[in-house]
Order: C-alpha cells, then sequence, then structure tokens
C-alpha cells in the first residue's frame, strides 16, 4: 500500500496557541493539496516550552484539540503532533495525539522519558504506557523527541508489529549529528519507517539560554534509506511511501526471529 506523508517542519511561536494553530492550518492546506493522507507536527507544537504559563496554556488545550480536529475535517487527513494536555489524573502531560480525517482521536500517548537536560520532569508528568494504533496502512507506534535514545521502546513497538513510527520532536544544537543517526538506527535495527519531525527557528525556555531547533526532519524507511530530509528552516515536505516495504524487509532479513532474548536479561 502507498501512503503519502506530510511532514511540517514547523518555527513555533511560545505561548501562542492561536496564531501556530493558524499556522499549521496553512501549513496542512499546503500538505493536503500535495496529496498527503498523514500529516505531521513536531513537538509542543501549539505552545512551546513555556514553563511559566502551562497553567494558564494547559486551560486551553482542550480547545485546541477540538480545532485541530476540526482542521482535519476540514482537509480530510490524518493529523499527528505533540501538545500539551492533561493526563487522565489531571496532570500536564506532553502528549502525542493521532486525529483521523473524520477529527476523532485515534490514538493518545504521554511522553514516557522526560527530558531532565531541561527540568521537563519539574513541570509535567511522565506517560505510563506504550501506543501502538491499528491503522489503514497499518500498525503505527507514538514516541516523543527524547524517548528516541532508548532503544527499548522502539524495539517493544518492532516486537508489537509496529511498521510505521510517529515521532514529533524539538530537538536542538548541538545535537543535529545524533538526531540524523538515532533516527536511522532505530529504523534500521526495527525495519520500520520513522517518521521525525522536528521544530525550526529559536526558542527561550526559562531559566536556560535560548534554543536553536535542529530541523532535519526525516522520513526514514525500513532499510534505513532516507526517502526525504528538511533543512533547518520552516518547511513542508511529502514524499509516498510503500508501507509494504517494512514486511518485505522482515522477511529478508530476519533480525526479530534471530534474537536470543534468553541472554539479554540484565
Amino acid at each position: 500500500m502507498d501512503l503519502t506523508v506530510s511532514i511540517v517542519q514547523m518555527d513555533v511561536l511560545p505561548a501562542q496557541p492561536d496564531r501556530n494553530l493558524e499556522k499549521a492550518d496553512r501549513l496542512i492546506a499546503n500538505a493536503a493539496r500535495e496529496g498527503a493522507m498523514l500529516v505531521c507536527l513536531p513537538e509542543m507544537w501549539t505552545t512551546g516550552f513555556q514553563w511559566g504559563r502551562y497553567a494558564d496554556l494547559v486551560g486551553q488545550s482542550g480547545t485546541v484539540i477540538q480545532e485541530v480536529a476540526g482542521i482535519a475535517r476540514q482537509h480530510k487527513v490524518w493529523i499527528n503532533g505533540s501538545v500539551l494536555d492533561l493526563d487522565e489524573r489531571g496532570h500536564k502531560a506532553n502528549t502525542s495525539i493521532l486525529w483521523d480525517p473524520a477529527g476523532n482521536l485515534q490514538g493518545v500517548y504521554r511522553k514516557t522519558h522526560l527530558f531532565t537536560l531541561i527540568d521537563e520532569q519539574r513541570f509535567l508528568a511522565p506517560g505510563d504506557r506504550l501506543v501502538a494504533v491499528d491503522l489503514p496502512w497499518g500498525r503505527t507506534g507514538l514516541a516523543i523527541c527524547y524517548d528516541l535514545r532508548f532503544p527499548e521502546l522502539f524495539r517493544t513497538y518492532a516486537l508489537r508489529g509496529v511498521i510505521l513510527q510517529l515521532l514529533p520532536a524539538a530537538w536542538p544544537h548541538p545535537r543535529l549529528d545524533h538526531w540524523r543517526t538515532l533516527v536511522r538506527a532505530r529504523a534500521i535495527e526495527n525495519q520500520m519507517f520513522m517518521v521525525a519531525v522536528n521544530q525550526a527557528g529559536n526558542e527561550s525556555v526559562p531559566d536556560l539560554s535560548q534554543i536553536t531547533y535542529c530541523g532535519h526532519s526525516a522520513i526514514i524507511d525500513p532499510w534505513g534509506t532516507i526517502i526525504a530530509e528538511a533543512g533547518e528552516d520552516e518547511q513542508v515536505l511529502t514524499a509516498t511511501i510503500d508501507i509494504d516495504e517494512a514486511s518485505r524487509v522482515r522477511q529478508k532479513m530476519t533480525v526479530l526471529s534471530d534474537r536470543r532474548p534468553d541472554l539479554y536479561g540484565v
């Protein structure tokens, strides 16, 4: 099956969800005109990382989620991205949401690995489960940014049958080489497509120096081939992937069935 995917590499306006929604609507419309079935946005694309504003901003999360649902319905596309939301216990969480073309929520994942380098754990609650969703093109896994550094998460998804992994991110310089290497590594070792969507631009995070996001959003196939890769500026990239390639790669190179879990205990 062919799946046309657009990656929307946004320069996020800190603590301005209305303006970010307007921008995303425009960029998603461009992607839809290019034939996208699935449109992917970065991490925390409606608010950025403005810790001191989160108490006010989270009060708008329900409205934001409904507005994105309306954008999905208007353009008849699947949408994924990470936003500020309340979890089931009422705690603020960095949440990856997958909307279907009817505006329904088909997957909700709370970031499980919080990025201590910017004190994310002080302001947000971690998720407690992985989320894989059976979709028209196949089983799809949800993860967020820093999760990329934890190969166990992606191997677990692969063993659960995931063939497409969605990863919204806000990954900064000077770790561009890590980003590009790890996105390809996760695709190769788990024989899955990676759709990794990073932020562009700059942001002043409270108590930290200004962060410059390194862009280079990418779509990687199960062999590790780069199908599409952005530069560092705001842009939309669209590519069509043959989703059945994941099954063909797994049948040809039987990495997952050749594992020796009897030796891996620690």
